[in-house]
């Protein structure tokens, strides 16, 4: 069946004759057929390979187009401060909303601001500079009753999660896969460092790299929050710098091929598309660029995929509803639809 596939999805690209992603062709050629260490050390590879650092100081260079919100101004994942690009940098701050910074996620002092790890913007993001300094070099985690700061998101305290019981900050609902993605990412573009490197997070090897509790504690975040589409733009965004990409963002599924239910099988690109079992009522309206379901079930997920297997959108739709995909940029697409009763994947074009 994936043979069948990768003949189709081969047909259909010499068909239209152009390559409509942001992924350089044949970039993740290396890590195909590889499996769970293996292929976790070709992702480090593929991603090593090119990269670019650019400096500290140029990171906010980077923001200006990796962490721009429709509205033009800065995307904080720590705060409800609005910023605006070139104003009001850290600084001495005393309250929330003062100034923002750059935000490690991964902190400093846990690979002793060696580089290229203190200037990799893909684990490095513009936050307030209080809730940053409340977070400190605290591990992510779970916590109940814990510390939100005025104007701030997120919250400090005792961990509630299952393996750990320090302190932990537990960042909002909406960026938890965001930052398990950021980790993943991580843990595989430094893991010739993942020896030496401290941290409750980690656990000084290659691989797994990550400690037991933190590697369960972000595959569940992984799973309940999927890539968005902000975390897209910000990949792309990045890698016009960097020149390398954060492989869990464009292949969701590596993380289970790595971490999860899938560890010891190797990976393919055809792996993140099926082939439909059922029938199911579809219709694209090219004009208004909105799928159009016409169906009666209340527990039908649906995920986006380009043409290189990459995951686009995903969410859960209603009965007889609409999928716009105006905000995605023109190419061919596959819907996938998953529920208890109905497996089905459908193509489209965005002219």
């Amino acid at each position: 069946m994936r043979t069948s596939l990768l003949t189709f999805l081969f047909f259909i690209q010499t068909l239209i004759f152009v390559c409509y992603t942001q992924i350089p062709s044949g970039y993740y050629d290396k890590a195909l057929g590889k499996s769970t260490a293996q292929l976790k050390t070709s992702l480090h590879s593929v991603i090593s390979s090119g990269y670019k650092d650019n400096g500290y100081d140029y990171l906010y260079t980077i923001y200006e187009t990796s962490d721009r919100r429709s509205d033009g101004k800065i995307w904080d994942m720590y705060s409800n401060c609005i910023w605006t690009f070139g104003q009001k940098k850290c600084g001495n701050y005393k309250n929330v909303c003062d100034c923002y910074n750059r935000e490690h996620s991964i902190p400093q002092s846990w690979f002793n601001e060696r580089a290229p790890m203190k200037s990799d913007a893909f684990h490095i993001y513009p936050t307030d500079g209080r809730v940053n300094g409340q977070r400190s070099n605290y591990p992510f985690g779970e916590c109940s009753n814990g510390t939100t700061l005025s104007m701030g998101k997120g919250r400090l305290g005792s961990s509630t999660f299952s393996g750990y019981s320090g302190t932990v900050f537990e960042p909002d609902d909406e960026y938890k896969g965001d930052f398990a993605r950021t980790y993943f990412y991580f843990a595989t573009r430094y893991e010739d460092i993942m020896t030496t490197i401290g941290g409750e997070s980690f656990n000084g090897t290659i691989y797994p790299a990550l400690s037991s509790w933190s590697q369960n504690l972000f595959l569940k975040w992984h799973r309940q929050d999927p890539v968005s589409q902000k975390e897209i733009d910000r990949n792309n965004a990045i890698y016009v710098h960097q020149k390398n990409r954060n492989p869990f963002i464009d292949h969701p599924e590596l993380v289970e091929y790595i971490w999860g239910t899938k560890i010891d099988t190797p990976w393919d690109i055809s792996s993140a598309i099926d082939f439909p079992d059922y029938a199911i009522f579809f219709n694209f309206d090219a004009e208004y660029k909105m799928i159009k379901l016409n169906i009666d079930n209340y527990d039908l997920s649906y995920s986006i995929i380009n043409i290189n297997g990459q995951q686009i959108k995903a969410g859960i739709v209603e009965p007889y509803s609409e999928i716009s995909v105006s905000n995605i940029s023109s190419g061919l697409y596959f819907i996938k639809f998953n529920s208890n009763q109905i497996k089905a994947i459908r193509k489209f074009i965005i002219h």
